[in-house]
């Protein structure tokens, strides 16, 4: 299984493109995610069966201060901008640094999504989306949830990836966690036994 990570701006499509991925359906007026959505997909990717866990956390700024434990352990993120709303691509900086703060794999896979290429009001050109990911290392692909277009080329690109960096889903290519032996836990064993008065 492995653990990808919607994020973005309020309204740049992530419910979107979550479940235009998942159900193949677009639904017009969508509701904003509050907190955050979780969906199970399976697929097979250069011959290997994966299961991803996609978590669609909500953009507004409210419910930022929920985002940071969500972070860790994805072995993915995708980054979502609007193409028809400059403000939400020039968001972008924040989200990285906040990425950078919080995830625990430091190679963890990172894609940038222009979404909403179905709208002629463009705003972002896909060569300034192109820069901005070359420039930061970042997958890059254009979507649109409504016609379906790139979604799914989008995620198969990021979990292509992800299998090519073992570290991040191969258990034996690090060794973690703390060895507890029976004594050092026996040795601290509360003082009031089985129960405590409050």
């Amino acid at each position: 299984t492995l653990k990808l990570l919607l994020v973005g701006d309020s309204a740049v499509g992530k419910s979107s493109l979550l479940r235009s991925f998942t159900d193949g359906e677009f639904e017009p007026c969508l509701k904003p995610t509050i907190g955050v959505d979780f969906k199970v997909k399976k697929m097979v990717v250069d011959g290997h069966a994966v299961q991803l866990a996609v978590w669609d956390t909500a953009g507004q700024e409210r419910f930022r201060t929920l985002t940071p434990s969500y972070y860790r352990g994805a072995q993915g993120i995708v980054l979502v901008y609007d193409v028809t709303r400059k403000e939400t691509f020039a968001g972008l900086e924040s989200w990285l640094n906040e990425l950078e703060l919080y995830t625990s794999k430091s190679n963890t896979v990172k894609m940038l999504v222009g979404n909403k290429t179905d709208k002629p009001d463009r705003e972002v050109e896909r060569k300034e989306g192109l820069q901005f990911a070359r420039k930061r290392s970042l997958l890059f692909i254009e979507t649109s949830a409504k016609t379906q277009d790139g979604v799914q080329h989008a995620f198969e690109e990021l979990v292509i990836k992800i299998l090519q960096t073992p570290s991040l889903w191969d258990k034996s290519a690090e060794k973690q966690g703390v060895q507890l032996t029976e004594s050092s836990a026996q040795q601290h064993k509360s003082l009031c036994g089985a129960y405590c008065p409050l």
